[in-house]
């Protein structure tokens, strides 16, 4: 290996089994995402802390796995990685298997098949401490005999063991030999082992001496492995496999089960061998827990509470620090403004940069706080809990509790929430969740729904102690899921039939939270955020100041150049104080600069393209000017935002003004040529149902094209979202009209 070049660790181990926790502790929690070559599944990678200046070392995170034959996306990524198919990937110079010392058995299943891949391997013998409260008592000097690679005890949410444990992967990197297992755990009948060996040699170019029969033993074994390999193997090694099948039936051999028998038989041993087990309580605190967090009516409440909880406090706590965002913003603008002269510059500065951009970076404290509430969730065990719970309701339209975790990741964003259905192992499930998961009401939402709550919806409390916006807040979300759910069964009877799986899935043990990891996970997505505030937002928004702003018509700025003179030289009878009649001129003037922005904007290219589709949204109580906040939010939802501050002028900097009004104050302000008020209750609802179904986001149809590799299916999408949008847009707007809402 060339100096200086890093050598690749992976990391790798069964789902739950604090395989990431692992990694976060050996790279410091900065570590590098991007994607695998020619799949959508997530590559996380980062350098080790501690490692020395000549021996750089570069750890890469696998997904959770509970055997190499893999059942879905991620499994297949596993299994490729250590049979080095990943071009991206070198082969691996060491292993740390991550092993949860509560579930010992369990884990080493897939530890014992890695081990016999005969790489420089470590065992990282994680939550100790949770098997200690359980009552096991592992002895990991003879697990570490039996296994013939080191066994570390690690507790690394706490970093127990975790200095030794980078110690020996530097000692197994620098002496490869040195923790390389020559031991075997599957001891299979004699005709077994003999076709197992008669494949070996048609396998090319091993990684490892030991690999060849290890991965021998899979093609025989198991019947999908070949399939899910795509055209690795030839034609020819197909057929010597499925004649040795053939042969090994006739001789009576179970050539499915014989090796699965023989590994756990081995692993019963062992785990008898080397584990002391305590008298303990019959039933653990995560027990008693979850008889009311996964009871059928007790947890949906809790789930409910949980939810209600998450929203309402989004709203109260975000309001300071948006609050003290919003007069930054402000002071910004006006000492910006008055540094810029009069014009076009200071024009695209204020109104398209400053304000633009500001409108949409106030809700930073909300992003925040979702994703925090989010990752407690995730942290602490809850989330699969939420998954178990749903599967009750998720199996009525025919999917199950795996698919819930995709969509209330979506919560966040429906981007990694797509990716995440890479776990789902029915490729129609899978496609089915991909197509109603951005109904969820994502973190881009947040920003449209708050600004029209502020605008529309009045601050009375409901039962005498819930806010009406938290409720409304929380209606929107609960929206998105019902219809979603209701997308889900006509998917599975139409277009995407099939029967309803059943779920098999591990709840994690309940842990406490490690504040580090989730405040690392919500700088992160803040940073996004702001990434793309002063990116993507900002172009476009620059983009927007242009379209709002030209083509310039020198008879409108005549006409109303001649309105300010007349009013320059008006007498106001009736007024003979000078600051009263000085009030009346400023009152007057400010009418007609209102009067001018609405007729240039109603001459300007975004005018025109509002206009265009107006007599579309006019069904809905839409005008031409929320016409145009729509056709920008098809870049990226939360533009809407940025979109209405330049429509409305917000952010129009004057001296004889002192600071702005927010977004959501103009708003209120707006006004129909009959006099009637634009943003009433009923029209905020209305917007906030068209924003819960719209597709608006073009990042999400570029990961469905992606993940699906077809554009028949985010074309199936957009357009069944989009009439969903303006269907029930249409009824919200007038059903409440007859109601009297109006």
């Amino acid at each position: 290996m060339a100096t200086g070049a890093p050598f690749y660790v992976v990391v790798t181990g069964n789902p739950n089994c604090g395989k990431t926790t692992v990694f976060n502790a050996l790279t410091g929690l900065r570590a590098k995402v991007g994607n695998y070559p020619g799949v959508t599944v997530e590559r996380k990678e980062g350098r080790m802390l501690g490692a020395p200046a000549d021996l750089p070392v570069m750890v890469l995170d696998l997904p959770g796995t509970y055997s190499l034959s893999p059942q879905s996306l991620d499994e297949q990524i596993v299994r490729d990685v250590l049979y080095h198919r990943v071009p991206a990937v070198p082969p691996p110079q060491a292993v740390v298997l991550v092993v949860d010392a509560s579930n010992l058995q369990r884990n080493l299943y897939f530890a014992t098949q890695v081990i016999e891949l005969g790489y420089p391997t470590i065992v990282a013998l994680n939550m100790i401490d949770v098997a200690h409260k359980n009552g096991h008592e592992i002895d990991a000097a003879k697990l570490g005999e039996a296994l013939g690679v080191p066994v570390m005890p690690v507790v690394a949410s706490s970093g127990q063991g975790m200095s030794a444990l980078r110690e020996k992967i530097v000692a197994a990197l620098r002496d490869g030999r040195g923790a390389v297992s020559v031991k075997s755990f599957c001891k299979p009948p004699s005709e077994l082992a003999r076709e197992v060996s008669a494949v070996a040699k048609q396998i090319a170019a091993p990684v490892t001496p030991r690999h060849s029969f290890a991965e021998a033993l899979l093609l025989l074994s198991d019947d999908k492995f070949i399939d899910s390999s795509g055209g690795h193997y030839p034609p020819a090694t197909r057929q010597t496999v499925e004649a040795a099948r053939r042969r090994l039936e006739e001789e009576g051999v179970d050539w499915r089960s014989a090796a699965i028998e023989s590994r756990y038989s081995r692993i019963s041993a062992i785990q008898q061998a080397v584990t002391t087990d305590r008298l303990v309580a019959a039933e653990t605190f995560s027990d008693r827990l979850d008889r009311v967090l996964t009871h059928k009516v007790w947890g949906l409440l809790v789930f409910v509470v949980v939810l209600t909880v998450i929203f309402q406090s989004i709203f109260t706590f975000a309001k300071l620090p948006m609050k003290g965002l919003e007069q930054g913003v402000d002071f910004v603008g006006q000492h910006v403004g008055a540094l810029l002269p009069p014009g076009a510059l200071n024009s695209l500065v204020i109104d398209g940069i400053i304000a633009g951009v500001g409108a949409v970076v106030v809700f930073l404290p909300q992003i925040c706080l979702l994703f925090l509430f989010l990752g407690l969730l995730e942290d602490t065990g809850y989330m699969a809990r939420a998954a178990f719970l749903m599967d009750r309701v998720m199996s009525k339209v025919g999917l199950h509790g795996k698919s819930f975790i995709p969509m209330l990741s979506s919560f966040a964003c429906a981007i990694p929430g797509i990716m995440a259905t890479r776990t789902i192992e029915n490729p129609r499930d899978r496609l089915v969740t991909v197509m109603i998961s951005p109904l969820m009401s994502c973190s881009a939402r947040l920003p449209v729904y708050t600004v029209l709550i502020a605008a529309c919806i009045p601050e009375t409390k409901v039962l005498g102690f819930v806010r009406l916006p938290g409720v409304v807040l929380f209606t929107m979300y609960a929206l998105g899921i019902l219809v979603a759910l209701v997308m889900a069964w006509l998917f599975k009877k139409t277009l995407l039939r099939g029967p309803a799986p059943m779920l098999i899935m591990e709840l994690p043990p309940y842990k406490r939270p490690l504040a580090r990891t989730v405040l690392r996970h919500v700088w992160d997505r803040a940073q996004l955020f702001l990434t793309q505030a002063g990116t993507i937002i900002l172009a476009i928004n620059i983009v927007l100041w242009f379209l709002v702003s030209y083509p310039k018509n020198s008879e409108v700025k005549r006409e109303f150049d001649l309105q300010r003179a007349a009013v320059e030289t008006k007498t106001f009878p009736g007024l003979t104080d000078p600051k009263a009649v000085a009030a009346a001129k400023a009152d007057a003037l400010a009418h007609i600069d209102i009067e001018e922005k609405g007729a240039t904007l109603r001459g300007s290219f975004a005018g025109h393209m509002g206009r265009a589709l107006e007599p579309i949204l006019r069904p809905l109580g839409f005008d031409w000017k929320i016409g145009i906040g729509i056709i920008s939010s098809f870049a990226a939802r939360e533009v809407f935002v940025s979109t209405m501050s330049q429509v409305y002028n917000v952010g129009g900097y004057d001296d004889t003004e002192e600071g702005t009004q927010s977004l959501a104050a103009i708003m209120r302000e707006q006004k129909r040529p009959d006099g009637s008020v634009i943003y009433t209750p009923l029209l905020g609802l209305t917007l906030m149902v068209f924003y819960v179904f719209a597709l608006q986001c073009a990042s999400t149809v570029a990961v469905v094209r992606r993940e699906t590799n077809s554009w028949k299916w985010p074309a199936i999408q957009w357009l069944y979202m989009g009439v969903l949008a303006w269907t029930l847009a249409f009824l919200t707007w007038h059903g409440g009209k007859l109601l009297g809402w109006g």
